[in-house]
C-alpha cells in the first residue's frame, strides 16, 4: 500500500497533484455544505413521493398529491375563457356600429381581434397589416376594394374573396387583355401609361392620351371614367398610386395582358360570427376605415 503524503506546512493529506510548485490538499468539506447537501437530497426524495418525477416505460410516476402542470394550465385557460364569456356575448348580441359606441366592449373587440389577426390573418397581410405586392392589400391606408365600412369589412372576411369555399364569396374578374387578345400589345402599353396619368406618374404623354381612348372603350365601365373604382363590383381605384401588384409600368401592362386575382378564405364558418365581429372592428381601427 503506498504510503499516503502529508504537506509539512498544514498537516493535511494532499491528493498527489502538482502543478506549477501549487500541490492540492485533500481538506474534508466544510460541515455546512454537508449538512445542505444532506438535506437537498431528502428534500429530493420527498419530492419524487409527492409530486410527478420518475419516467416509466408508458408514463412517469404521478406523485401522492396528483399535481399536473397541463392541469393547472387547463384549469387557468378554462378560468380566463369563463370570464371572456361574457364580453364575446355581448359582441355576440350587439351591433357592429353599437360595439364602437360602448368604450369598455370596443376594448375588449380590439384585444381580441389583435389576437385573432395575429393568429390567422398576419400570414399574408403582414404582422402590422401593412400587406404585401403581389396581391395582399394594406388594411391601414384609406384604399377599399370592397369597401372599408364596418359592414363591408365583416363581410368580406366571413365570406372571403375569389373561393370555391363559400358561395357569397366577393368575386370580380378582370379580363386578360393580352393573354385573350382583346388588345393589342401597343394598345396595351397606351393604356398602362395612360393609367399612370391618372396618377401623374406618365412617362410618355402621346401613349396616356392614346391610352385614355382605349381605356374608355375597354376599362371605364369597372373602373370608371377617372379609374376611381367601386367596391360594387371590387375594381380598384386606379388614380390613388396604390397599387396591389405593383404600380411601375411594366407591373400595369403584366396585370392588363394577364391579370392576377388574389384568394381570400372564408372565415365566418371557421372562427365564428363573434370573432368575425371583433375582426372587423380591428381591422376598421386600423387607419383607414370608412
Amino acid at each position: 500500500m503506498a504510503q499516503k503524503k502529508v504537506d509539512e506546512l498544514t498537516g493535511v493529506e494532499d491528493t498527489g497533484h502538482e502543478y506549477d510548485g501549487i500541490t492540492e490538499l485533500n481538506n474534508p468539506l466544510p460541515q455546512w455544505w454537508l449538512t445542505i447537501f444532506y438535506v437537498c437530497v431528502a428534500w429530493a426524495l420527498v419530492y419524487t413521493i409527492f409530486y410527478p418525477a420518475w419516467p416509466m416505460i408508458s408514463e412517469n410516476t404521478r406523485g401522492v398529491l396528483g399535481y399536473s402542470t397541463r392541469g393547472e394550465v387547463a384549469e387557468r385557460i378554462a378560468e380566463h375563457t369563463e370570464g371572456q364569456a361574457v364580453w364575446r356575448d355581448r359582441i355576440a348580441e350587439t351591433e357592429l356600429a353599437d360595439i364602437r359606441s360602448d368604450p369598455d366592449l370596443l376594448a375588449f373587440a380590439l384585444a381580441s381581434g389583435a389576437a385573432n389577426f395575429a393568429l390567422n390573418c398576419s400570414q399574408c397581410h403582414g404582422a402590422g397589416a401593412a400587406g404585401n405586392t403581389g396581391g395582399f392589400p394594406n388594411l391601414n391606408d384609406d384604399d377599399w376594394i370592397w369597401g372599408g365600412d364596418l359592414d363591408a369589412i365583416y363581410t368580406t372576411i366571413s365570406h372571403g374573396v375569389r373561393n370555391e369555399a363559400d358561395e357569397d364569396a366577393r368575386l370580380s374578374m378582370m379580363p386578360a387583355f393580352g393573354a385573350e387578345e382583346l388588345l393589342e400589345p401597343a394598345e396595351i402599353v397606351d393604356v398602362a401609361q395612360h393609367v399612370l396619368s391618372l396618377s401623374g406618374r406618365a412617362e410618355d404623354a402621346a401613349a396616356a392620351e392614346r391610352g385614355a381612348v382605349v381605356f374608355e372603350e375597354n376599362c371605364a365601365a369597372c373602373h370608371g371614367e377617372e379609374g376611381l373604382g367601386g367596391p360594387e363590383l371590387g375594381a380598384p381605384n386606379l388614380a390613388d398610386a396604390i397599387w396591389l401588384y405593383g404600380g411601375e409600368a411594366e407591373n400595369i401592362v403584366a396585370q392588363i395582358h394577364n391579370p392576377r386575382h388574389g384568394v381570400m378564405p372564408p372565415w365566418l364558418d371557421r372562427l365564428g360570427e363573434t370573432a368575425v365581429k371583433e375582426l372587423a372592428v380591428y381591422v376598421h381601427s386600423l387607419g383607414g376605415g370608412q
